[in-house]
């Protein structure tokens, strides 16, 4: 959906000031989300990790059959949220966030395993000094940002299929240049994303029902990307301890 640009609201200081509100309820709303479902998928990782149930994802020989399933579930969640957004209710939409960010924890217990603690604190300190700068760039910044929408996609298009060879080849130096391209995608991608939904607080009537669901889907959205941002800086961190 294209977004609308924004206006010199200088003209008009009190539209200006309900779209302001608007703006800052829905961001509000996201970010509220987006932490409580980080919250969720980091105690959720901690609790598979340190109780064995891990174990049940990941085996001596690879990932189990349920791992497979817990791995691409999300995948088929996220696809659900994208299709059916306009025809669930909130109430629904918000439930199978709240299973998405289960069922992420779970699939990412296993960093508590191959990943030291100070590792695992060092990528997660920067992923979160690096979130919240371009976040407030991409809020605070008057230039609309959706030009970059059609370059960051094909970016990300290209670096899904680089990992997949880089996979297959089992490349060091590939795997250390795709974890660099990725922070550096991911870093766009949240100011980006925080842009867009900013600019469409302008069309979204503030404490409706579309607002809600927006405040959780977007909020989707920015998760990913905080997610994506810290797997990458992991990777990072980690080869730099080797």
């Amino acid at each position: 959906m294209e977004l609308a640009p924004f206006h010199s609201k200088e003209q008009n200081p009190v539209s200006g000031t309900i779209i302001a509100e608007e703006a800052s309820s829905l961001m509000r709303s996201v970010f509220t989300w987006m932490f409580v479902a980080l919250g969720i998928t980091a105690l959720t990782a901690w609790l598979f990790a340190n109780s064995g149930l891990v174990g049940l994802l990941y085996t001596e020989t690879g990932m189990s059959g349920l791992g497979w399933v817990v791995t691409l579930s999300p995948l088929a969640m996220v696809i659900a949220m994208s299709l059916g957004l306009n025809k669930m209710r909130t109430s629904t939409l918000t439930l199978l966030f709240v299973i998405y960010a289960i069922l992420m924890g779970m699939s990412l217990s296993y960093i508590f395993i191959f990943f030291t603690g100070s590792t695992i604190t060092k990528a997660f300190l920067v992923a979160s000094g690096m979130f919240a700068a371009m976040a407030i760039a991409g809020y605070v910044t008057q230039m609309d940002l959706s030009r970059f929408g059609s370059i960051l996609f094909m970016a990300l298009i290209g670096l899904i299929i680089a990992s997949v060879v880089c996979a297959f080849t089992h490349s060091t130096r590939a795997e250390w240049i795709i974890s660099i391209l990725g922070v550096i995608l991911f870093a766009g991608l949240t100011a980006w994303d925080v842009n867009s939904i900013r600019r469409m607080s302008t069309y979204i009537e503030a404490d409706s029902d579309m607002a809600r669901k927006m405040g959780v889907y977007c909020a989707l959205s920015l998760y990913l990307d905080f997610i994506n941002l810290f797997l990458y800086l992991l990777r990072i961190f980690a080869r730099s301890n080797d």
